[in-house]
Parts: C-alpha cells; sequence; structure tokens
C-alpha cells in the first residue's frame, strides 16, 4: 500500500461533518492526525460531543486527539444552523468521558502543517475561522500545507443560508477571505452548488438501503441524518446532501474527480444582500486562479464507497 495521507479535518461536527469524520477515521489510505473543532452548526460544546461520538461509533476512541478552536467567527456574531441539523445527531449520546487536546485548534494546525510540512492535507468542512487563525499565527502554514479542501461556496451564487451564500463561508466571510489571499500552493473547492446539488444528494431510496444494512454505522448514520434529511427535503432538495464526506473522500482518491477547474475565487464581505457569497471568476480575463473547482464527480463510485463504508462495522 501507498504511503498514508497525513490528514486534519477541521469540521462544526453535526450529521454529514460526522460522516466525514467517519472517512478520515476508517480509510486506510487516510493517516488522521487530528480533528479540529470551529464554531459553526450547531453549540460549540454539542460539536465536540458529537466528535467523540463519532469516534465511538467507528472504534477509534482516544486515539485520535479532538482540538478545540474559534467558538466565534473573526468578527461576526456566530449564526447557528441549527433549525438544520437538530443536535447535529439525532439524541444520540457518546458512552466515553475523553476531554479534548488541551492545545488549541490554530496551534494543531501550525504544528502538524511543520512536522509534516509539504504533505499534510486539511479538510475544512466547516467555516474558515480556525484556518484563518493559524495562517495569522504562522506566516509559513500556507507554504507548508499540501493541500486544503474546502466545503463552501457556490460557483453560480446560489445559497442555502441567504440567497446568494453558503453557510460555511457566510458564517465567517473575513475568515475566508484571508484563506484565499494566504497563498496555499492548492486550495480545492466542494462547492454547494451546483456540484453538491447535483452529484451527492441521497433520496429516501437511498436512506432506506442504508438503513437495511443493519450495522452500527448505518444505524447511526439514519439516526443523525434524519431531521436534515426532513429539512433538506421540505426545502425542495429531494434528500440530504452529503458534500462533507465527498471532501475528504476528494483528497483520498483523486479518480473520483471527473472535472475541475481553476479560478480567481473571492468573497463579498461588505454587501448587505451578499455577504459570503463567492465570486468565481469565469472571465478569461480573470486573475490568475488562486482555486480549483471541483465540477463534477464520479456519482455512482462515490456511492458505493459510502454504502460500502457504513455496511462495515
Amino acid at each position: 500500500m501507498t504511503d498514508r495521507i497525513p490528514l486534519v479535518i477541521d469540521t462544526d461536527t453535526a450529521a454529514d461533518d460526522c460522516f466525514a469524520l467517519m472517512i478520515g477515521l476508517t480509510d486506510p489510505r487516510a493517516d488522521l492526525r487530528a480533528i479540529t473543532m470551529v464554531a459553526g452548526n450547531v453549540g460549540f460544546e454539542q460539536q465536540v460531543e458529537n466528535a467523540f461520538l463519532t469516534l465511538e461509533v467507528v472504534g477509534r476512541r482516544g486515539e485520535v486527539p479532538v482540538h478545540l478552536g474559534a467558538r466565534q467567527p473573526l468578527e461576526r456574531e456566530w449564526a447557528s444552523a441549527s433549525d438544520v441539523h437538530g443536535d447535529g445527531v439525532g439524541g444520540q449520546q457518546r458512552e466515553g468521558s475523553e476531554q479534548a487536546a488541551d492545545e488549541p485548534a490554530p496551534d494543531a494546525l501550525v504544528r502538524l502543517a511543520r512536522e509534516h510540512a509539504g504533505a499534510l492535507t486539511v479538510i475544512a468542512i466547516g467555516p474558515l475561522t480556525n484556518i484563518a487563525l493559524a495562517v495569522q499565527h504562522d506566516p509559513g502554514f500556507a507554504a507548508n500545507v499540501a493541500e486544503l479542501v474546502i466545503m463552501g461556496g457556490s460557483i453560480n451564487a446560489r445559497g442555502n443560508i441567504t440567497a446568494a451564500a453558503e453557510y460555511n463561508i457566510y458564517v465567517d466571510p473575513e475568515a475566508a477571505q484571508i484563506v484565499l489571499d494566504a497563498g496555499f500552493a492548492s486550495v480545492r473547492f466542494v462547492t454547494w452548488d451546483p456540484l453538491s446539488l447535483r452529484d451527492v444528494v441521497f433520496d429516501q431510496a437511498r436512506i432506506d438501503s442504508i438503513r437495511s444494512l443493519g450495522t452500527r454505522r448505518s444505524d447511526f448514520f439514519v439516526t443523525a441524518n434524519q431531521q436534515t434529511f426532513e429539512f433538506d427535503v421540505a426545502v425542495g432538495v429531494g434528500g440530504s446532501i452529503h458534500c462533507d464526506s465527498l471532501s475528504v473522500l476528494v483528497a483520498l482518491e483523486p479518480a473520483l474527480v471527473l472535472e475541475e477547474r481553476g479560478y480567481f475565487v473571492a468573497v463579498e464581505t461588505q454587501g448587505e444582500l451578499t455577504r459570503g457569497a463567492t465570486v468565481f471568476d469565469w472571465r478569461a480575463v480573470a486573475p490568475p486562479a488562486n482555486a480549483t473547482a471541483i465540477e463534477a464527480i464520479d456519482r455512482e463510485r462515490f456511492v458505493e464507497y459510502m454504502m460500502r463504508m457504513l455496511a462495515e462495522g
């Protein structure tokens, strides 16, 4: 087997974030060095509980450190998504009493990037506050990271928290712009629209097939996912959306990506109606690309992977 990929997953653990962690914790190609927590989907302490619960579900309790990061955006008030996710796990609770690591998340990111300089992949599936703080703490941080995968934004300015903005970028747009300006060697976006809305929606039939697996992992998935699924169906999506899971998997399985394109990307931080909107400059005369957007994936391969992962254990 080739060398495992050193990873950090920066997360606001609820529903699909949990399933993304499951991939990072169980895929033999992944060497998950840390889980870093950022203010996002649900209350901060609940997010931490959800991360520890996920470790238990996959039998990795006590094996991967959980580091506490920013409890608020850099300049804004925190915006919850608990109306979408509830507590993020459908009321499930962990059995253990492990505690978070003493080292703050931004410091852990800086340290791990130095220890694995040129090799570390950071997967950011929540607001980008911790990543921005790491950039501010260490001017060399961005250069030490091999790849930064961001779940966030939309190529076509379609939002999921406002008309124009996707949640992760909306919560801390200033942090997102700091990250884009930092000079990472490789920034890859898994966007909300069109990619996620088209390629990673699990409808009722798919959820039923997951339920029928009857494993600890599949039972956890169905219960944790239920409120998110119901919300997404109610707003016309047609099923739950698994873009966080996709973000981890594209870092591990390059063949999953069928199309991607470089863009110059900027974030709107001033607009009243467009706060947090991501501008992917499509023009032929655009500034040089500072990121890549994944534009199509092998959906069948993604679904097969998720089903196989949930069937184990």
